[in-house]
């Protein structure tokens, strides 16, 4: 019997918390400045710095474009631009090396300026030429022995190159020159999370109480104290989160708590239930399905084993478990 078990990290940020709230209220007021003084660019920058610094870099992308087209000689500006191009989920090969163009006209007027010099080092990054990525690294450490995000880039390369000791030494280093660094703890969780090493739940932990409004952080600590045997307080967690307004987390939350019944318990009506209302999230979770399968293939249902394991091939033909488990009951 091959049960399905499994987490996905999407690093997706949404915050409910009172800094959040003061954040959206000082947009609030930024908005209203802007209607009365639309083609104003400090107020376009200002407002795109507090979008970039939510993690929004369409949204930030888009004052900066207008403020680029009002003053593309501001500095300011030029910044905004390149790091909104930079950094949002959909850059483009184009973007890139528009990031690029305005960072090195940053660096031309400013040659110790550190943030252009990382900024300029992960669009080599982003090239994959590792070797211009640690030389503006390693300048911008010259002229700042403790410029923390040059510590993160560096543990980013390390850890794309496949260099894991030297990603962790350069994500404790970073952390070191901030200990409230948020997400140097949540890579160092993932990294040993991934190597199995249990050390990973006291990463996560201490990310969870720097920002306890992203549900991605709470995510990887029940599914590590899940795996570690830390049964009791990873379903805690798990119900947490079953109050996310993210369908993803719900959903995943109500899968999670069905497995710890079934695989774990031996709750087979409790797994059944959580499995359900994981589906009732999102209809077409294949692993739910399957899960749901051997649930009532242990029961003996065998019509709705079939039932549930044909549901997760139909939308996905190629989870071969799911095929070789339907098989299995034809015979």
């Amino acid at each position: 019997m091959e049960k399905v078990l499994y987490v996905i990290s999407l690093f997706i940020f949404t915050s409910c918390s009172f800094e959040t709230e003061k954040k959206k209220e000082k947009i609030e007021d930024i908005n209203s400045l802007i209607l009365s003084y639309p083609d104003s660019v400090n107020l376009l920058v200002d407002r795109g710095e507090s979008y970039f610094k939510e993690y929004k870099y369409d949204l930030a992308l888009a004052d900066a474009t207008k403020a680029f087209r009002l003053d593309s000689n501001n500095i300011k500006v030029q910044m905004l631009y390149a790091e909104a191009l930079n950094n949002r989920e959909k850059r483009t090969v184009n973007d890139v090396l528009v990031a690029q163009k305005n960072y090195k006209k940053i660096i031309n007027q400013n040659k110790k300026n550190t943030r252009a010099l990382i900024g300029l080092a992960s669009t080599y990054n982003y090239q994959q030429d590792f070797d211009k990525t640690f030389q503006y690294i390693n300048e911008a450490l010259r002229i700042n022995p403790k410029y923390r995000n040059a510590y993160v880039l560096k543990g980013t390369t390390y850890r794309q190159i496949g260099n894991i000791e030297l990603a962790k030494s350069s994500y404790q280093t970073a952390i070191q020159q901030d200990p409230d660094f948020f997400e140097a703890y949540f890579f160092l969780g993932q990294m040993y999370q991934s190597e199995n090493n249990p050390i990973c739940i006291e990463y996560f932990t201490t990310a969870l109480d720097l920002k306890p409004e992203y549900p991605e952080v709470r995510y990887q600590l029940a599914f590590s104290k899940q795996i570690h045997g830390r049964l009791i307080e990873a379903v805690d967690l798990y119900k947490e989160m079953v109050e996310d307004t993210v369908d993803f987390y719900k959903n995943r939350a109500f899968f999670h708590l069905g497995y710890i019944k079934q695989f774990d318990f031996s709750q087979i009506d409790s797994a059944i239930y959580f499995y359900q209302k994981a589906l009732e999230v999102d209809p077409k979770h294949v692993e739910s399905w399957h899960n749901l399968g051997l649930c009532h293939k242990e029961q003996g249902n065998k019509t709705k084993a079939l039932k549930s394991f044909s549901k997760a091939l139909k939308f996905n033909p190629e989870f071969k478990i799911s095929r070789e488990e339907a098989e299995k009951l034809n015979k």
